[in-house]
């Protein structure tokens, strides 16, 4: 009895070992996959893998702002030149609080007054995630910025200035969707990092919230509901666009291409959806008209177009829907800023690979073709045309055609 009693005891301990493995992987194998969408949601891969490597999250690519030049750091789990070594709460306080492992203060390039909305278990799911990827040992000279601004003393100051700490906190008044909208955008989605003007300290302007910014070279637009440049877009057409980068009306490239591709696509349906309502339920001005356009320099433009444009854009600009942009729906169009209109003439765009076409479709560069005057003239012609945008001088033109010389070599 006494060899039965103990077979069985032994049996039971076995089982009850095997389960809790069973139950402790399970739980791990849950918390990986939370954090690899939070990483997605996030947009960790475009700033930290270096575009066409093969080597994900190893850091090494330049960022650009309006200060210099910050290079994103490796955040594989290498232990001595990524993350390997950090403690979960040093992981949070990079990501949550903006303080770097030796108690030195981030730079806000690394979107921590964004990450702060997420909890403590979003952190612990990203870090439970970024622990399965390939260590890779690459160390990365972060700082490059010129002096002083490489003391990050003066982050103190900054931070007092732009950074306001605590989760997420839903409001009551407003349905699931709605908070799950606005968790995705304000938190690992980080749009307003991008899409709300900046200080001249590089703080964002709260006032003016998701209201358009230009950086790195492409102009982010005015992404708030009904007043401006996406007044005419619904709910579902945004959706679309953050779920697949295309829609009726417009395709996203550049650096909006990336986020596409590294981020947004990867999200669920009801996620992009949800991100939409909110951004739908965001008041913003209407951008003034302006028609002070030479006649002759419309007249020029629009020849330039109807003989290098419309084939593809129509003579109408109403493009074709979910392939190429509908001029008169399209954000940067109606933009004051003309630097991606000139941009994408200058050195032309690849746009988002579809189901309909798996290569994406791409507009040519016409740089090569067309002088500073003639660029302008076909910039001011569209943006006048369809948007009642500002016309577009020739220093303009030459300025973004020197600075994509120089970001090229």
């Amino acid at each position: 009895m006494r060899s039965v009693a103990k077979l069985a005891l032994a049996t039971f301990t076995l089982a009850a070992g095997v389960s809790g493995a069973m139950s402790a992987g399970l739980q791990d194998f849950a918390a990986v996959e939370r954090g690899r969408y939070l990483t997605n949601a996030a947009d960790c891969g475009s700033c930290h893998t270096v575009p066409g490597s093969d080597r994900p999250f190893s850091g090494g690519r330049p960022i650009e702002t309006p200060f210099g030049v910050l290079v994103a750091p490796n955040i594989t789990p290498d232990r001595e030149t990524g993350i390997g070594a950090w403690t979960d709460e040093e992981l949070e306080a990079a990501l949550r609080k903006g303080v770097r492992r030796d108690g030195k203060w981030l730079y806000p390039a690394m979107p921590f007054p964004y990450f702060a909305r997420m909890t403590q278990e979003d952190v612990k799911d990203i870090r439970a995630y970024l622990s399965t990827v390939e260590p890779v040992h690459n160390p990365v000279p972060v700082n490059q910025l010129p002096f002083p601004l490489n003391q990050r003393v003066a982050m103190t100051v900054w931070d007092r200035l732009y950074f306001t700490p605590g989760e997420f906190m839903v409001q009551s008044d407003k349905s699931e969707q709605w908070n799950r909208g606005a968790y995705l955008v304000e938190g690992p989605g980080h749009c307003g990092a991008c899409h709300t003007p900046k200080t001249f300290l590089g703080g964002d302007k709260s006032d003016k919230r998701l209201q358009g910014y230009t950086l790195q070279g492409w102009v982010a637009p005015d992404i708030t509901s009904g007043q401006g440049p996406l007044a005419e877009w619904s709910a579902d057409d945004l959706a679309q666009y953050l779920k697949t980068g295309h829609n009726r009306f417009a395709a996203a490239a550049g650096l909006m291409g990336e986020v596409v591709e590294l981020s947004t696509s990867k999200l669920s349906e009801d996620d992009v959806k949800a991100m939409a309502v909110y951004l739908k339920n965001q008041s913003g001005p209407k951008p003034a008209a302006d028609s002070s356009a030479d006649s002759h320099v419309l007249a020029a433009g629009g020849a330039i177009y109807q003989d290098l444009c419309s084939s593809c854009h129509k003579s109408d600009g109403s493009g074709v829907p979910d392939l190429i942009p509908n001029l008169a729906k399209a954000a940067t169009v109606n933009m004051g800023d003309p630097t991606t209109v000139l941009r994408v003439v200058l050195q032309g765009a690849q746009s988002v690979a579809t189901d309909k076409e798996p290569t994406g479709p791409a507009m040519p560069a016409f740089g090569w073709q067309l002088n500073d005057a003639q660029v302008a003239a076909v910039a001011t012609y569209v943006r006048n045309h369809w948007g009642k945008a500002p016309p577009v001088s020739e220093d303009q033109a030459k300025k973004e055609r020197a600075q994509l010389d120089t970001r090229t070599n």
